[in-house]
């Protein structure tokens, strides 16, 4: 995709998007980050064994200190061409502050830390979700959701989510969305860009075991997706791809729907 050779970095890089994100990078050393070390190693491993430039490091993206020794290991490893951020939990962990935190107050990190290594036709990727665009704006709770590390901002999108942990991804992919909005203009200082992809629902083990627990929800949407099917991990993998090469250099503070066009049904029924 890339032949310049600056580093690619992919947070939840052993996860099904991530892992398939990592191999649309043929040309460029890879740094996979993920929760686990154990994990990021056999990705790491698997990765090499197809001929891949690669290497990885352990990261809780919601600990600063953590998220510093990442951007430190990035920076000895060489320039930065982009950070691919997949790493999210869904609404199945059934923990309201666990999904804000991990979802959102990670990213709001990662992006502060970031920056200092953004350069001019660097890109951070973010990825939001289809659901993000089923939350209204609302002057109360994008406030907070742009904010999320303020102390009060969990405590002021709780009531809108009904106690619902699925609801409160859909609010706190709301926020990523809203949080590239809020990075652009620092990151386009530096000629960088800042995208967010939405993703419909696509075949990973996440979505498999969403597909499990709401098999009725899983098949109605399905059948309201004008293809009339789910995506898979490399359609998603593929539009990061471009965005994250310099085809994309002029696209920025911008999301990209990747879900088979099935958003907008979902709002039609949701109005029914």
């Amino acid at each position: 995709m890339n032949t310049d050779k600056k580093v690619i970095v992919i947070t939840g890089g052993a996860g099904g998007i991530g892992q398939t994100c990592a191999r649309v990078f043929k040309n460029n050393p890879l740094i996979i980050t993920d929760y686990s070390q154990e994990s990021v190693d056999k990705t790491v491993a698997s990765l090499i064994k197809e001929g891949y430039q690669a290497t990885g490091i352990a990261c809780d993206i919601t600990d600063k200190k953590d998220v510093d020794k990442l951007v430190d290991f990035t920076s000895k490893t060489g320039e930065l061409k982009a950070l691919i951020h997949t790493a999210g939990v869904s609404g199945t962990v059934q923990d309201l502050k666990k999904v804000f935190t991990i979802d959102l107050i990670g990213t709001d990190i990662l992006m502060n830390a970031f920056h200092k290594l953004a350069t001019k036709d660097s890109v951070a990727v973010l990825l939001a979700s289809m659901m993000a665009h089923v939350v209204p704006a609302n002057e109360t709770y994008d406030k907070a959701l742009s904010n999320p590390q303020a102390p009060d901002s969990f405590e002021i999108v709780r009531p809108f989510v009904n106690n619902s942990s699925d609801m409160m991804y859909n609010f706190a992919k709301r926020g990523v969305i809203l949080l590239s909005h809020k990075y652009v203009d620092a990151w386009g200082a530096k000629g960088a860009r800042v995208v967010t992809v939405s993703p419909g629902v696509i075949e990973t083990p996440m979505s498999l075991k969403a597909a499990e627990e709401h098999p009725e929800r899983m098949e109605i949407i399905k059948q309201a997706t004008p293809l009339k099917r789910n995506g898979k991990p490399e359609e998603v993998a593929n539009v990061i791809g471009f965005l994250a090469s310099d085809a994309a250099r002029f696209i920025t503070g911008t999301d990209i729907l990747v879900d088979g066009g099935v958003i907008h049904n979902i709002k039609k029924m949701e109005h029914v």
